[in-house]
């Protein structure tokens, strides 16, 4: 999906790239790219990254997560104990990535864009804010449940987001 959005449907703080911090599974300390190149804290917020004045787009990529999960639980039935490895964005992450460049690279050509923002939460922005008001609701759940019964992991989704627009010093 690439849509025009307005200014003020972004919202950004600079605690958000706190966030970066929090402990998740594995990651006890956060992020491992925390204060590294192109991550937080270090980073400026979005407002002076692109031009509000100037036309702003959200390049949202959605990636079934759960048909992948159902491929690799077919082809490998030893993961049955360990469904977390279904799951793993090691192995999903790829396909994904390639699948929002090319979706940025549409953006750029369309509307004769000159920056994209591949990690806006690195640079203020309520990601899940953002997509709420874009009528989307992001579910947190990790790994979401599979379940096979009506072939309900088609609705375990991921969205990769990142922002177009026209850099302020471009």
């Amino acid at each position: 999906m690439i849509e025009k959005i307005e200014p003020k449907q972004i919202s950004y703080i600079p605690e958000i790239n706190k966030l970066c911090g929090q402990n998740y599974y594995k990651h006890p300390n956060g992020c491992p790219n925390l204060g590294k190149k192109g991550c937080p804290p270090n980073q400026p917020l979005i407002n002076k990254i692109l031009d509000f004045e100037k036309e702003i787009y959200i390049i949202c990529t959605e990636f079934i997560v759960g048909e992948f999960a159902e491929r690799m639980r077919l082809k490998h039935p030893e993961w049955s104990e360990h469904p977390r490895q279904w799951y793993n964005p090691r192995l999903w992450q790829p396909k994904a990535r390639k699948l929002h460049r090319d979706e940025q690279a549409k953006a750029i050509e369309k509307n004769n864009l000159t920056k994209i923002v591949s990690s806006p939460e690195a640079h203020g922005i309520n990601v899940t804010d953002l997509m709420k008001n874009l009528g989307i609701t992001l579910k947190w759940e990790w790994p979401p449940k599979h379940i096979i019964e009506n072939q309900e992991y088609l609705n375990n989704t991921v969205y990769l987001v990142s922002l177009g627009g026209h850099g302020l010093y471009a």
